[in-house]
């Protein structure tokens, strides 16, 4: 077993992922590793790209599991999960860039805290502006109290103020460290979630079973916001992707109340002002 196994989901980001790839190279000094790549049927040569630095690196662990097509995110890193060795598990995106000691900050964190079962670090921008990465989770009632009471922020991603540590409910899952015990309890993501949703659906497990989500902001991770999805779907149609996990994290009926509070919240807000 090794410390840590470093998964990656990539679909046509070649450059980024071979980037990202590095980064963690760079970043780990003390932990023993591995990197698992999912390619979910890219075009561009990335699994070519990454065999060049697995044969380069030959004391690295560098596994590359290669989907003749796309078979979406949550099932994909559950591809990665099965195939893993570490005692923690981290899923990275392939759009982002790790810095030095990340994986081992956030590993000293959480065999100290007990109840932790998911840790994030603080998402930067490329130009080095913090990057809103925590949620609460979205319910009807803050749809309500946001969007017809104008209680704004409830439903808006933010970075906990400060430099400790901070409890929240849901983090975006671009960097995401799992916990053994939350591994154990919870097990996979739900592969109904091809992409979206995953991560409000795993952080409300982690909450159903007693465990705690954690921001780490003196951890930080560099996230191309957006890069390793825009490939799927043309920029002006991402947002429908949303509809069928919305469905699923919702149920049918309260999706499309939830979508109606929304809309109806902006169209009385644009009347008014």
């Amino acid at each position: 077993m090794v410390d840590v196994s470093v998964i990656i989901v990539s679909f046509n980001t070649k450059v980024l992922t071979l980037q990202c790839i590095k980064s963690i190279i760079d970043s780990i000094e003390r932990l023993d590793y591995e990197i698992i790549v999912i390619d979910n049927g890219s075009s561009d040569g990335t699994v070519e790209g990454i065999s060049k630095i697995k044969n380069q690196k030959s004391n690295i662990q560098i596994k590359i599991i290669k989907n003749e097509e796309s078979i979406g995110f949550a099932k994909a890193n559950n591809q990665g999960i099965k195939k893993a060795n570490g005692k923690y598990i981290f899923l990275l995106n392939s759009d982002t860039m790790v810095r030095k000691g990340v994986i081992e900050k956030l590993i000293d964190f959480v065999e100290g805290t007990p109840d932790a079962g998911v840790v994030g670090p603080k998402l930067l921008n490329p130009d080095g502006s913090i990057q809103p990465s925590a949620f609460n989770l979205p319910t009807i009632e803050r749809a309500i109290k946001q969007y017809w009471f104008g209680k704004n922020g409830l439903l808006d991603k933010y970075a906990p103020f400060g430099h400790e540590p901070r409890s929240v409910e849901s983090l975006v899952m671009a960097a995401y460290l799992i916990t053994p015990k939350a591994l154990e309890e919870i097990g996979f993501l739900d592969e109904r979630y091809f992409m979206y949703f995953e991560d409000f659906d795993y952080c409300k497990r982690v909450k159903d079973v007693g465990l705690k989500v954690y921001y780490f902001p003196t951890a930080e991770v560099i996230h191309y916001h957006g890069a390793s999805g825009k490939n799927i779907a043309d920029e002006k149609n991402q947002w429908r992707r949303l509809i069928p996990s919305s469905k699923i994290y919702h149920g049918t009926v309260k999706h499309y109340l939830f979508n109606f509070i929304l809309w109806s919240g902006q169209k009385w807000e644009k009347y008014f002002h």
